[in-house]
């Protein structure tokens, strides 16, 4: 019988496929766009961090979601940190959402508020997808602005208080396949990651929107 995990991991080919051919991840990984572009895509993984690690310590008991709350991948701090290496020190004040970006946010607090399984959903597919894409934005950025080593900049993709990458992998999954979660609840943990694909890959579309747009 399929493992629950596996099936989260493998219901969602189509729209892995769909985000990983973005084509504004395409340029930027291409090192085809500048700083500025790189700078914007941070920004708008700040707004969706803040939706997910802002409801981490409500949620530490909830049954479901609480045994996935470890705080070694949290990734604001990083993110602030390179932002602040990009913006500035004044660089909360210049933020700004894009109206995809609000509404992905938005969905992650409202399952934060009211459906658990969605919370799972949400933050699988972001920490395990970050976790394993970073590397790859993390090289790009070396290569294309300068960013050195695991220095500002480039700190959110290097997960550095994430010792063992493969095994903080497993171990996910295995909370996964022992969550407190009834079949309907699975359903809507699948169903939701499907969603966050779907929403991530709305924000993608934007910033290649106002990329073109300002070209």
């Amino acid at each position: 019988m399929e493992s629950f995990s596996t099936l989260v991991r493998t219901a969602t080919h189509a729209r892995h496929a769909e985000a990983g051919s973005s084509a504004f991840l395409d340029d930027l990984l291409g090192g085809r766009l500048g700083v500025d572009a790189y700078a914007r895509y941070t920004e708008q993984l700040w707004f969706v961090y803040e939706a997910l690690e802002g409801a981490a310590e409500r949620l530490a008991a909830d049954p479901l979601v609480g045994p996935f709350l470890r705080p070694e991948p949290f990734r604001l701090p990083a993110l602030e940190r390179d932002l602040a290496h990009l913006r500035g020190p004044r660089w909360r004040a210049g933020l700004r959402a894009l109206p995809a970006t609000r509404a992905y946010a938005g969905r992650v607090r409202d399952c934060a508020e009211h459906r658990p399984g969605g919370y799972v959903a949400h933050h699988y597919t972001r920490y395990l997808g970050d976790l394993s894409g970073g590397q790859v934005i993390r090289d790009r950025a070396e290569r294309t602005w300068g960013f050195a080593g695991k220095g500002d900049g480039v700190r959110f993709p290097v997960f550095e208080d994430t010792a063992n990458p493969a095994a903080f992998k497993r171990r996910y999954r295995e909370l996964l396949d022992g969550a407190a979660a009834d079949g309907p609840e699975k359903r809507r943990i699948v169903a939701e990651r499907e969603r966050a694909f779907a929403l991530n890959s709305a924000v993608l579309r934007a910033l290649d929107e106002e990329v073109r747009r300002s070209a």
